[in-house]
């Protein structure tokens, strides 16, 4: 007997389609498709991460390898908590890898995450006068790591955001450079073009090795780059050099 053919469309990829809801506008509903047909999202929920940005810093850590067994790691801005998922893996902050030395992951957001096996999570703005000295007293001394993903909630308004998003990450720079030790790592969200020229020249100026990388794991049409700077030299000021 002949089969009958097919349309084909039993054989394509199935894309889910969100219906347009009252109350709803179109943008929200774009996001909402688009999140339900992403595969990082979906891979994020089979393996049991917080989001599809864990595997942004899997990918940036494979590259540069900061994340070592031992380490001790600050996670800026950390909800809802993928970073540091992926970190208490790798540093072993669980004590699961025999023999390998055992990590602390201390994150730290001005809302209160869920709590993740591995990490201590701390209610702190980051920002405030004693942050530093609560966040080394929690680690019993300075970080190894200081990363950050955090965005500055969007204006609307393209120049008012962009310099919310440098404000945020000079403020996390400064922040890392009262807490890092020598040879520490920095690891932040940036924008399009990487870190900003003046940024760039302090980095430089601090750390030995400075690079600017768009993960797979960030979506093609986000003007997100991020700023690996490795090997802290201890902060320098220009008549220092």
């Amino acid at each position: 007997m002949t089969e009958k053919p097919t349309s084909g469309r039993g054989q394509r990829d199935l894309r889910v389609r969100v219906k347009t809801a009252k109350g709803r506008k179109l943008s929200s509903t774009l996001w909402l498709e688009r999140q339900l047909n992403d595969p990082y999202v979906i891979r994020a929920k089979k393996e049991g991460y917080r989001g599809r940005a864990a595997y942004k810093i899997s990918e940036l850590d494979d590259k540069y390898g900061f994340l070592k067994p031992g380490a001790r790691v600050v996670d800026l801005g950390c909800a809802p908590g993928g970073w540091c998922q992926i970190a208490v893996a790798r540093v072993n902050a669980l004590g699961d890898r025999k023999g390998k030395p055992v990590g602390t992951v201390l994150g730290v957001d001005l809302q209160e995450v869920e709590p993740i096996a591995g990490a201590e999570l701390h209610q702190l703005d980051f920002l405030a006068d004693d942050a530093e000295e609560k966040v080394k007293g929690w680690l019993g001394g300075r970080a190894d790591v200081v990363m950050s993903d955090m965005a500055a909630a969007a204006s609307g308004h393209k120049a008012t955001d962009h310099l919310r998003i440098v404000a945020l990450v000079e403020a996390a720079l400064a922040f890392a450079f009262d807490v890092l030790e020598d040879g520490g790592t920095f690891v932040a969200k940036v924008l399009a073009g990487g870190a900003e020229a003046e940024m760039q020249t302090l980095l430089k100026r601090n750390f030995t090795k400075v690079a600017n990388v768009k993960p797979l794991a960030s979506r093609a049409d986000s003007s997100e780059k991020f700023v690996v700077a490795m090997g802290f030299r201890g902060r320098k000021e220009p008549d220092e050099e």
